[in-house]
């Protein structure tokens, strides 16, 4: 199969051919339909993420169809159209044992673990734990999106934050994440504070329903922007970028016993905080890692009833050869809105 291989960090990868994956006795492997493009990705590439062996093929949102099963598998079949996420749990740690597959503590994970979706097939292990069924009606390039992003974005608003309506909700950073966590704060009732630096990422934030934008390149104080604007501070704020700017700037943006989430990936393990604050207002500072594959059928529930959206987040499609380009790209700046790769070109 042709897949997208780096053999060094930060060193462009290329189009190849690799042998084709096989099913483990419980997983899967699936033909990839589509697969997002996320700065996740460009973490492991740069070399900031333990555990990925060179020669690598990165990609870990993805949607596509069963194209071999494992004999341990059962309630999949070869042509079932599925999508997975990022995180593959074992399913009998404590964690999972607890429903919490999120953090499983022998996850598994495409692109970072193993060798990943920029490709035309990929591994799934222990199938019957981490697959996700994808409706006939729903494109591979929006059920992309699904597994990292807007399902990271879903379980940070609603399950971690606890969004409720009438809050306000601030998101800093609106790439793929932050505008689904955008559109998914204000279907959940709350009024949205959008920072981000980018005009058009911030344009696109109002277009998803935002109250306020606030343009952290020409504001001298982003947090100070956003307390203004709610009247004393979100009771909500999520880091979606994840920068030590931004996840400050987040803890700043809070009113008192207000609640930081944590979702972008930091490339440092020591980030300063302003603990200060948080001590003084009992402010609640939460990290958030993606979502089981049984907490899906809410937010599918809601997908299907166009309650979300996540279809409009999509903003570009490209073919496995340009992704390399791509990939690299995200070094200067994060795309407005997704990008999604077609590795066997326009997604079925």
């Amino acid at each position: 199969m042709r897949a997208v291989v780096f053999e060094e960090f930060g060193r462009l990868p290329e189009v190849r051919d690799v042998p084709d994956p096989e099913p483990a006795p419980a997983g899967v492997v699936v033909r990839v339909e589509a697969t997002g493009l996320c700065r996740s990705d460009w973490h492991g590439w740069m070399g900031h993420d333990d555990g990925i062996t060179l020669p690598h093929v990165p990609g870990h949102e993805l949607a596509g169809r069963v194209a071999a099963v494992g004999q341990d598998v059962t309630n999949w079949r070869v042509g079932d159209r599925v999508t997975v996420p990022f995180v593959c749990a074992c399913g009998t740690c404590a964690a999972c044992a607890a429903g919490d597959q999120q953090v499983c503590e022998r996850q598994e994970q495409p692109g970072f673990t193993y060798r990943g979706s920029f490709a035309e097939y990929v591994a799934v292990p222990r199938a019957d734990t981490n697959l996700v069924a994808v409706p006939d009606t729903m494109p591979f390039t929006t059920a992309a999106a699904l597994g990292c992003r807007f399902a990271t974005a879903y379980r940070a608003v609603v399950p971690q934050g606890r969004a409720r309506p009438g809050e306000w909700v601030a998101v800093h950073g609106c790439g793929g994440v932050g505008l689904s966590a955008v559109m998914i704060a204000v279907a959940a009732g709350a009024r949205v504070v959008a920072v981000d630096v980018a005009p058009g990422a911030l344009e696109l934030a109002r277009s998803l329903g935002a109250a306020v934008c606030v343009d952290a390149g020409t504001e001298p104080d982003a947090a100070a922007a956003v307390r203004a604007a709610t009247g004393g501070g979100a009771h909500l704020s999520l880091d979606t970028l994840g920068s030590p700017v931004t996840c400050a700037a987040s803890v700043e943006s809070l009113r008192t016993r207000g609640r930081h989430v944590q979702v972008g990936l930091l490339a440092a393990d020591r980030t300063p905080v302003p603990m200060a604050r948080v001590v003084a207002r009992e402010l609640e500072l939460l990290g958030s890692h993606g979502m089981a594959a049984h907490a899906y059928p809410e937010m599918m529930r809601q997908i299907a009833a166009g309650t979300l959206r996540p279809d409009l987040l999509v903003s570009t499609t490209i073919p496995l050869d340009a992704a390399p380009a791509a990939l690299a790209a995200l070094s200067d700046a994060s795309t407005t809105g997704m990008t999604v790769i077609t590795p066997h070109g326009e997604a079925g």
